[in-house]
């Protein structure tokens, strides 16, 4: 169904927990505990959903107490950026969402307009008044108001599994620890409900970000320029970036070579043109 690439994982313990990298197992957080978690762990990972629907039917209670299906946030229109998070979490979700937070307070775009956020708890015991919380956090840490458009879902363990399924991330729960293993990663959906794109990571570049969402919403957002410059790159799926594409750098170089040699020439023929059109109007009074 994909590549299998494992998150990020981390077991969140406590803030001394080290994230682990993509393809290794995922381990308990705590730098002092050398205990593996259960065998269900080692399944943790990323299995790229890519041109995947998602249902639009699955349930969710938002961060307002309101029932609320998948499908209403998408309008056809503008693509969503999707993560997958738990509220309590004290170190993998919080290290995550912060860092997307620190993007989207350097990012040009606004949530509401261009795209939208949604991030829903893997827990089934998280309630609306959780995720209230949470986002309240995140939007005075971004110093905006209520109308920031980042959703915050909770819901039954049946519907999370399934989003997660179709999403294909792999995630554990360990009742020893009442914790989660998870992998650190951003989803980008298209205005239709399709898959296209994963980010990883727990700290993001603007670009990529918008370069995802531009990908995701296959043209509808994001101005020329922006559409130019992303020719210009292509997404490594080695890296979980984008990087510079050679030949798109070679078209932008094209062009804008037609550009410096095109415009002097243009100033040539309309001043050429104007001289002409000069004489023929003293020809006509003679």
């Amino acid at each position: 169904m994909g590549l299998l690439v494992g998150g990020l994982l981390t077991f969140t313990m406590d803030a001394h927990a080290a994230p682990g990298r993509r393809g290794e197992g995922a381990q308990l957080g705590d730098a002092r505990s050398d205990k593996l978690l259960s065998p269900e762990a080692n399944e943790i990972g990323v299995d790229e959903m890519l041109g995947g629907f998602l249902d639009k039917d699955l349930a969710f209670v938002d961060h307002n107490g309101e029932e609320v299906k998948l499908g209403d946030y998408f309008d056809g229109e503008r693509p969503v950026l999707l993560t997958l998070n738990y509220f309590r979490c004290p170190t993998l979700c919080s290290l995550q969402l912060n860092g997307l937070t620190r993007t989207l307070d350097r990012f040009d775009w606004r949530p509401g307009e261009q795209y939208r956020i949604v991030t829903v708890s893997i827990d089934p015991r998280e309630d609306a008044r959780l995720a209230a919380d949470k986002r309240a956090s995140h939007l005075e840490a971004l110093n905006v108001g209520d109308d920031f458009d980042w959703n915050f879902l909770t819901g039954d363990a049946l519907q999370i599994h399934m989003l997660a399924a179709q999403l294909g991330i792999g995630y554990a729960y360990d009742a020893e620890q009442d914790q989660y293993a998870h992998p650190a990663v951003l989803m980008f959906i298209s205005p239709e409900g399709k898959v296209a794109r994963y980010l990883y990571g727990l700290e993001y570049q603007p670009s990529d970000i918008k370069f995802a969402l531009m990908e995701a919403a296959e043209g509808r957002v994001g101005s020329p320029v922006d559409k130019l410059i992303l020719s210009c790159f292509h997404y490594d799926a080695s890296s979980g970036e984008y990087g510079p594409f050679a030949m798109g750098i070679m078209r932008l170089g094209g062009a804008f070579m037609i550009l410096i040699v095109g415009i002097p020439l243009v100033l040539v023929w309309r001043r050429e043109r104007r001289r002409r059109n000069k004489i023929s109007q003293l020809e006509a009074r003679a």
